[in-house]
């Protein structure tokens, strides 16, 4: 039983010192290209999702109507688009960060979906509001309003639907245009783009 103990203790010693020799000699994984540690993302995104399923709201407080997509639509421009690209135009910076920031206006080839546009509306505003920890998407809390950010996650749960003219212009990262909003071709269709991976922010940002 003694040997056990003694075991069982030298274990725990021994261990966390082996740990701790190795992050003090080796590069440990801190730079944007380095490699994953094993099993990063997974553990990640199950603390995340774990937190999110306590807190997400089911239904939104507003409605996806045009004057909401549109107002979504400028919010996306001003703050979103410099790491999540526009339509069309995918962000050198968000494809720079790690995890990857995802582009919202192209298919997500692991899910078959534009953006996060199969997501609840709820998920993207808990995102919006309480940022992700250690992957570069900020909390917007403090920054916009409630209903500013959920202008924003319906905009974005609609990724894959015909939107406003005008919000379509300030996507594409245009100011809006006089008459757009007559113009029946502008609508959003899924950019053809080819297929890459993008690493789901710790969530998938």
């Amino acid at each position: 039983m003694l040997r056990l103990v003694l075991g069982f203790l030298l274990g725990f010693l021994i261990l966390p010192a082996a740990l701790m020799w190795w992050l003090k000699n080796n590069n440990v994984p801190v730079a944007v290209a380095d490699p994953a540690l094993p099993f990063e993302e997974r553990i990640a995104n199950t603390f995340l999702h774990k937190r999110m399923d306590h807190e997400v709201v089911k239904v939104p407080p507003i409605q996806a109507d045009e004057p909401t997509l549109v107002a979504g639509a400028e919010i996306y421009r001003d703050h979103c688009a410099v790491c999540h690209g526009f339509h069309g135009k995918p962000s050198a910076v968000g494809e720079r960060m790690y995890p990857t920031a995802p582009p919202l206006w192209e298919k997500d080839p692991d899910k078959d979906a534009i953006g996060v546009s199969d997501d609840l509306p709820g998920a993207t505003w808990w995102k919006v509001s309480n940022g992700i920890r250690l992957t570069g998407m900020p909390s917007f809390k403090g920054v916009l309003n409630e209903t500013s950010m959920w202008q924003v996650s319906l905009l974005l749960a609609s990724a894959d639907k015909p939107l406003p003219p005008a919000a379509v212009e300030m996507l594409r990262g245009n100011l809006p245009t006089a008459g757009a909003e007559n113009d029946p071709s502008a609508v959003t269709k899924p950019v053809k783009t080819a297929p890459r991976k993008t690493t789901r922010a710790a969530g998938g940002q």
